[in-house]
Protein backbone atom coordinates (compact mmCIF):
# COMPACT_ATOMS: atom_id res chain seq x y z
CA UNK A 1 0.00 0.00 0.00
CA UNK A 2 2.66 2.58 0.70
CA UNK A 3 5.23 1.63 -1.98
CA UNK A 4 1.85 2.04 -4.31
CA UNK A 5 1.16 5.38 -2.89
CA UNK A 6 4.97 6.64 -3.26
CA UNK A 7 4.78 5.91 -6.68
CA UNK A 8 1.99 7.61 -7.37
CA UNK A 9 3.55 10.23 -6.18
CA UNK A 10 6.85 10.05 -8.19
CA UNK A 11 5.08 9.50 -11.36
CA UNK A 12 1.53 10.98 -11.13
CA UNK A 13 0.53 9.56 -14.68
CA UNK A 14 0.91 6.24 -13.10
CA UNK A 15 -3.31 7.02 -12.67
CA UNK A 16 -3.93 6.46 -8.68
CA UNK A 17 -4.64 3.57 -6.40
CA UNK A 18 -7.57 1.87 -4.75
CA UNK A 19 -6.88 0.34 -1.47
CA UNK A 20 -8.77 -2.23 -0.31
CA UNK A 21 -9.13 -4.02 2.63
CA UNK A 22 -10.53 -5.34 6.16
CA UNK A 23 -12.08 -2.16 8.79
CA UNK A 24 -9.13 -1.00 11.01
CA UNK A 25 -6.23 -1.41 8.91
CA UNK A 26 -5.35 2.25 9.03
CA UNK A 27 -5.88 2.93 4.91
CA UNK A 28 -6.95 6.21 5.06
CA UNK A 29 -4.61 6.50 7.54
CA UNK A 30 -2.03 5.97 5.44
CA UNK A 31 -3.57 7.51 2.76
CA UNK A 32 -3.71 11.14 4.94
CA UNK A 33 -0.31 10.59 6.40
CA UNK A 34 0.97 10.92 2.83
CA UNK A 35 0.84 14.44 3.21
CA UNK A 36 3.72 15.25 5.13
CA UNK A 37 5.23 13.69 2.58
CA UNK A 38 4.37 15.37 -0.71
CA UNK A 39 6.35 17.61 -2.43
CA UNK A 40 5.99 21.25 -3.86
CA UNK A 41 4.98 22.55 -7.13
CA UNK A 42 5.32 25.86 -9.08
CA UNK A 43 1.58 27.46 -9.35
CA UNK A 44 0.67 30.61 -10.90
CA UNK A 45 -0.67 33.05 -7.79
CA UNK A 46 -4.03 33.80 -8.06
CA UNK A 47 -5.58 30.96 -9.97
CA UNK A 48 -8.04 28.82 -8.43
CA UNK A 49 -7.01 25.61 -10.46
CA UNK A 50 -3.21 25.21 -9.36
CA UNK A 51 -2.27 26.53 -13.16
CA UNK A 52 1.38 24.80 -14.49
CA UNK A 53 3.14 27.84 -15.36
CA UNK A 54 4.85 25.83 -18.66
CA UNK A 55 2.76 22.69 -19.38
CA UNK A 56 -0.59 23.94 -21.72
CA UNK A 57 -2.54 20.71 -20.69
CA UNK A 58 -1.98 21.79 -17.08
CA UNK A 59 -3.10 25.71 -17.69
CA UNK A 60 -6.45 26.82 -17.04
CA UNK A 61 -8.01 29.78 -20.25
CA UNK A 62 -7.15 32.43 -18.67
CA UNK A 63 -3.24 31.51 -18.23
CA UNK A 64 -3.43 30.55 -21.22
CA UNK A 65 -4.54 33.61 -22.86
CA UNK A 66 -2.33 35.12 -20.45
CA UNK A 67 0.87 32.93 -21.75
CA UNK A 68 -0.17 33.55 -25.38
CA UNK A 69 0.17 37.54 -25.11
CA UNK A 70 3.23 37.33 -23.49
CA UNK A 71 2.40 38.51 -20.08
CA UNK A 72 4.33 37.60 -17.37
CA UNK A 73 3.23 35.28 -15.41
CA UNK A 74 3.94 35.42 -11.64
CA UNK A 75 4.40 31.89 -9.82
CA UNK A 76 4.89 30.74 -6.15
CA UNK A 77 5.93 27.13 -5.36
CA UNK A 78 3.29 25.35 -2.69
CA UNK A 79 2.67 21.67 -1.77
CA UNK A 80 0.94 19.05 -3.42
CA UNK A 81 -2.90 19.32 -2.30
CA UNK A 82 -5.24 16.48 -1.12
CA UNK A 83 -8.32 16.75 -1.01
CA UNK A 84 -11.17 14.51 0.71
CA UNK A 85 -14.01 13.77 -1.62
CA UNK A 86 -16.87 13.44 1.31
CA UNK A 87 -19.73 10.72 0.40
CA UNK A 88 -22.57 13.16 0.88
CA UNK A 89 -20.74 16.05 -1.67
CA UNK A 90 -23.59 17.51 -4.17
CA UNK A 91 -22.66 17.65 -8.23
CA UNK A 92 -22.04 21.28 -7.64
CA UNK A 93 -19.54 21.22 -5.55
CA UNK A 94 -17.75 19.02 -6.73
CA UNK A 95 -17.71 20.28 -10.65
CA UNK A 96 -18.15 23.75 -9.32
CA UNK A 97 -21.15 26.05 -10.66
CA UNK A 98 -21.91 29.24 -12.25
CA UNK A 99 -23.07 32.21 -10.65
CA UNK A 100 -26.19 32.97 -12.96
CA UNK A 101 -26.95 36.07 -11.11
CA UNK A 102 -23.66 37.71 -11.51
CA UNK A 103 -23.63 36.00 -15.73
CA UNK A 104 -26.80 37.76 -16.24
CA UNK A 105 -26.52 41.34 -14.38
CA UNK A 106 -22.62 42.06 -14.98
CA UNK A 107 -22.53 39.72 -18.55
CA UNK A 108 -19.51 37.88 -17.33
CA UNK A 109 -19.04 34.01 -16.80
CA UNK A 110 -18.38 34.15 -12.91
CA UNK A 111 -17.24 29.89 -11.90
CA UNK A 112 -17.27 29.17 -8.44
CA UNK A 113 -14.42 26.44 -8.56
CA UNK A 114 -15.38 22.65 -7.29
CA UNK A 115 -13.32 20.16 -5.63
CA UNK A 116 -12.09 18.78 -8.63
CA UNK A 117 -10.42 22.50 -9.67
CA UNK A 118 -9.03 22.41 -6.07
CA UNK A 119 -7.55 18.94 -6.93
CA UNK A 120 -5.85 19.47 -9.84
CA UNK A 121 -2.12 18.41 -9.83
CA UNK A 122 -2.73 17.37 -6.76
CA UNK A 123 -4.53 13.98 -4.88
CA UNK A 124 -8.12 13.40 -4.82
CA UNK A 125 -9.31 11.26 -1.94
CA UNK A 126 -12.13 9.41 -1.73
CA UNK A 127 -12.70 6.72 1.29
CA UNK A 128 -15.55 4.11 1.14
CA UNK A 129 -15.39 4.75 -2.64
CA UNK A 130 -17.64 1.78 -3.11
CA UNK A 131 -20.39 3.52 -1.49
CA UNK A 132 -20.38 6.92 -3.58
CA UNK A 133 -23.73 7.66 -5.51
CA UNK A 134 -23.17 7.00 -8.98
CA UNK A 135 -23.60 10.49 -10.48
CA UNK A 136 -20.55 11.44 -8.35
CA UNK A 137 -18.67 8.00 -10.17
CA UNK A 138 -19.71 9.53 -13.80
CA UNK A 139 -18.60 12.81 -12.68
CA UNK A 140 -14.93 11.28 -11.43
CA UNK A 141 -14.99 8.50 -14.75
CA UNK A 142 -15.33 11.94 -17.12
CA UNK A 143 -12.78 13.92 -15.40
CA UNK A 144 -9.97 10.81 -14.86
CA UNK A 145 -10.42 9.83 -18.62
CA UNK A 146 -10.26 13.45 -20.03
CA UNK A 147 -8.38 15.33 -17.35
CA UNK A 148 -10.51 18.41 -18.09
CA UNK A 149 -13.82 19.08 -16.17
CA UNK A 150 -16.36 21.11 -18.17
CA UNK A 151 -19.80 22.77 -16.34
CA UNK A 152 -22.49 23.20 -18.53
CA UNK A 153 -25.02 25.53 -16.89
CA UNK A 154 -27.92 27.56 -18.29
CA UNK A 155 -26.54 28.20 -21.84
CA UNK A 156 -22.64 29.01 -20.15
CA UNK A 157 -20.15 26.64 -20.39
CA UNK A 158 -16.81 26.51 -18.42
CA UNK A 159 -14.02 24.18 -18.64
CA UNK A 160 -10.83 23.97 -16.62
CA UNK A 161 -8.15 21.22 -16.19
CA UNK A 162 -8.73 18.52 -13.53
CA UNK A 163 -5.73 16.29 -13.58
CA UNK A 164 -5.45 14.55 -9.78
CA UNK A 165 -4.02 11.13 -8.42
CA UNK A 166 -7.16 9.30 -7.67
CA UNK A 167 -6.89 7.42 -4.44
CA UNK A 168 -9.71 5.66 -3.19
CA UNK A 169 -10.16 3.71 -0.10
CA UNK A 170 -13.11 0.91 1.07
CA UNK A 171 -14.30 -2.24 2.82
CA UNK A 172 -15.11 -5.16 -0.14
CA UNK A 173 -17.80 -6.42 2.32
CA UNK A 174 -19.92 -3.15 2.17
CA UNK A 175 -19.85 -3.33 -1.53
CA UNK A 176 -18.27 -4.03 -5.17
CA UNK A 177 -16.99 -1.08 -6.78
CA UNK A 178 -18.05 -0.61 -10.18
CA UNK A 179 -15.24 -2.07 -13.01
CA UNK A 180 -15.28 1.34 -15.25
CA UNK A 181 -14.12 2.93 -11.62
CA UNK A 182 -11.78 0.13 -10.83
CA UNK A 183 -10.24 0.11 -14.03
CA UNK A 184 -9.31 3.83 -13.82
CA UNK A 185 -7.24 3.17 -10.70
CA UNK A 186 -3.63 2.39 -12.34
CA UNK A 187 -3.04 0.11 -8.97
CA UNK A 188 -4.44 -1.70 -6.51
CA UNK A 189 -3.53 -3.10 -3.32
CA UNK A 190 -5.11 -5.72 -0.71
CA UNK A 191 -4.57 -5.22 3.17
CA UNK A 192 -5.48 -7.67 5.44
CA UNK A 193 -5.54 -7.45 9.35
CA UNK A 194 -1.64 -8.50 10.65
CA UNK A 195 -1.93 -11.67 12.24
CA UNK A 196 1.45 -11.37 14.47
CA UNK A 197 1.12 -10.89 18.20
CA UNK A 198 4.14 -8.98 18.07
CA UNK A 199 3.41 -6.71 15.60
CA UNK A 200 -0.10 -5.90 17.02
CA UNK A 201 1.21 -4.98 20.00
CA UNK A 202 3.63 -2.45 18.44
CA UNK A 203 0.68 -0.94 16.79
CA UNK A 204 -1.34 -0.82 19.66
CA UNK A 205 1.12 0.65 21.96
CA UNK A 206 2.43 3.28 18.99
CA UNK A 207 -1.42 4.31 18.49
CA UNK A 208 -1.48 5.06 22.31
CA UNK A 209 1.66 6.94 22.33
CA UNK A 210 0.26 9.10 19.59
CA UNK A 211 -2.76 9.79 21.76
CA UNK A 212 -1.29 10.97 24.92
CA UNK A 213 1.96 12.89 22.76
CA UNK A 214 1.61 13.25 19.51
CA UNK A 215 4.21 15.98 19.11
CA UNK A 216 6.73 13.59 20.54
CA UNK A 217 5.89 10.79 18.33
CA UNK A 218 6.37 13.21 15.17
CA UNK A 219 9.23 14.34 16.56
CA UNK A 220 11.10 10.51 16.81
CA UNK A 221 9.87 10.27 13.22
CA UNK A 222 10.69 13.85 12.21
CA UNK A 223 14.34 12.78 10.52
CA UNK A 224 13.34 9.87 8.41
CA UNK A 225 10.38 11.93 7.40
CA UNK A 226 12.49 14.11 6.28
CA UNK A 227 14.61 11.79 4.44
CA UNK A 228 11.91 9.74 3.08
CA UNK A 229 10.15 12.99 1.29
CA UNK A 230 13.92 14.02 -0.42
CA UNK A 231 14.09 10.35 -1.48
CA UNK A 232 10.88 11.07 -3.06
CA UNK A 233 12.01 14.37 -4.55
CA UNK A 234 14.88 13.40 -6.28
CA UNK A 235 13.26 10.53 -7.79
CA UNK A 236 10.74 12.66 -9.54
CA UNK A 237 13.63 14.26 -10.98
CA UNK A 238 15.35 11.22 -12.13
CA UNK A 239 12.43 9.62 -13.55
CA UNK A 240 12.41 10.86 -17.14
CA UNK A 241 15.89 9.25 -17.43
CA UNK A 242 15.19 6.18 -16.49
CA UNK A 243 14.90 3.41 -19.10
CA UNK A 244 13.35 -0.28 -19.24
CA UNK A 245 14.78 -2.37 -22.04
CA UNK A 246 12.83 -3.92 -25.02
CA UNK A 247 12.55 -7.25 -24.05
CA UNK A 248 11.09 -6.55 -20.31
CA UNK A 249 8.50 -4.34 -22.36
CA UNK A 250 7.83 -7.24 -24.54
CA UNK A 251 8.01 -9.77 -21.70
CA UNK A 252 5.60 -7.19 -19.70
CA UNK A 253 3.08 -7.65 -22.46
CA UNK A 254 3.54 -11.15 -22.81
CA UNK A 255 2.31 -11.44 -19.15
CA UNK A 256 -0.92 -9.13 -19.23
CA UNK A 257 -1.45 -11.02 -22.89
CA UNK A 258 -1.69 -14.41 -20.82
CA UNK A 259 -3.93 -13.23 -18.11
CA UNK A 260 -6.37 -12.05 -20.79
CA UNK A 261 -6.16 -8.40 -19.02
CA UNK A 262 -8.71 -6.32 -21.06
CA UNK A 263 -7.56 -3.05 -22.91
CA UNK A 264 -3.65 -1.84 -22.63
CA UNK A 265 -3.70 0.01 -19.62
CA UNK A 266 -2.10 -2.95 -17.49
CA UNK A 267 0.82 -2.81 -19.88
CA UNK A 268 1.38 0.84 -19.29
CA UNK A 269 0.68 1.68 -16.18
CA UNK A 270 3.43 -1.32 -15.37
CA UNK A 271 5.99 -0.06 -17.61
CA UNK A 272 5.50 3.43 -15.73
CA UNK A 273 5.59 1.93 -12.25
CA UNK A 274 8.77 0.10 -12.89
CA UNK A 275 10.88 2.96 -13.32
CA UNK A 276 9.38 4.74 -10.82
CA UNK A 277 10.50 2.27 -8.71
CA UNK A 278 13.66 2.18 -10.11
CA UNK A 279 13.81 5.99 -9.73
CA UNK A 280 13.21 5.67 -6.31
CA UNK A 281 16.22 3.27 -5.74
CA UNK A 282 18.08 5.72 -7.51
CA UNK A 283 18.91 3.52 -10.49
CA UNK A 284 18.69 4.65 -14.05
CA UNK A 285 17.71 0.84 -15.60
CA UNK A 286 14.64 -1.10 -14.78
CA UNK A 287 15.43 -5.02 -13.61
CA UNK A 288 13.49 -8.08 -13.33
CA UNK A 289 12.99 -7.35 -9.56
CA UNK A 290 11.30 -4.13 -10.04
CA UNK A 291 8.52 -5.53 -12.09
CA UNK A 292 8.01 -8.26 -9.67
CA UNK A 293 7.19 -6.04 -7.09
CA UNK A 294 4.77 -3.83 -9.07
CA UNK A 295 3.17 -5.85 -11.65
CA UNK A 296 0.92 -7.52 -8.74
CA UNK A 297 -0.44 -3.89 -7.58
CA UNK A 298 -0.86 -2.96 -11.58
CA UNK A 299 -2.67 -6.14 -12.58
CA UNK A 300 -4.26 -7.78 -9.73
CA UNK A 301 -7.98 -5.67 -10.75
CA UNK A 302 -8.27 -6.05 -13.79
CA UNK A 303 -8.29 -9.95 -13.94
CA UNK A 304 -11.73 -10.90 -15.10
CA UNK A 305 -13.72 -12.56 -12.65
CA UNK A 306 -13.94 -16.15 -12.06
CA UNK A 307 -15.82 -16.70 -8.84
CA UNK A 308 -14.85 -20.65 -8.64
CA UNK A 309 -11.05 -19.34 -8.70
CA UNK A 310 -9.44 -20.25 -5.33
CA UNK A 311 -5.66 -18.55 -5.69
CA UNK A 312 -5.86 -15.06 -4.85
CA UNK A 313 -5.43 -13.02 -7.91
CA UNK A 314 -2.21 -11.10 -6.91
CA UNK A 315 -0.61 -14.54 -6.69
CA UNK A 316 -2.10 -15.45 -9.96
CA UNK A 317 -0.04 -12.64 -11.73
CA UNK A 318 2.53 -13.89 -9.81
CA UNK A 319 2.16 -17.25 -10.92
CA UNK A 320 1.96 -16.43 -14.46
CA UNK A 321 4.99 -13.60 -14.20
CA UNK A 322 7.73 -16.26 -12.98
CA UNK A 323 6.41 -18.49 -16.11
CA UNK A 324 7.09 -15.92 -18.53
CA UNK A 325 10.34 -14.34 -16.79
CA UNK A 326 11.57 -17.74 -16.28
CA UNK A 327 12.09 -17.38 -12.35
CA UNK A 328 10.49 -20.46 -11.17
CA UNK A 329 11.93 -20.52 -7.65
CA UNK A 330 14.57 -17.75 -7.57
CA UNK A 331 12.25 -14.76 -6.68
Amino acid sequence: MKLALILNVIDPKIGGVMIMGDRGTGKSTTVRALVDLLPEIEVVIDDPFNSDPYDLELMSKEVREKKQRKEDLQTTHKKICMVDLPLGATEDRVCGTIDIEKALTEGVKAFEPGLLAKANRGILYVDEVNLLDDHLVDVLLDSAASGWNTVEREGISISHPARFILVGSGNPEEGELRPQLLDRFGMHAQIGTVKEPNLRVKIVEQRAQFDESPNILREQYRQSQTELANKINAARELRNQVEMDYDLRIKVSQVCSELNVDGLRGDIVTNRASQAIAAFEERVQVTVEDIFRVIPLCLRHRLRKDPLESIDSGDKVRDVFKKVFGFENSI
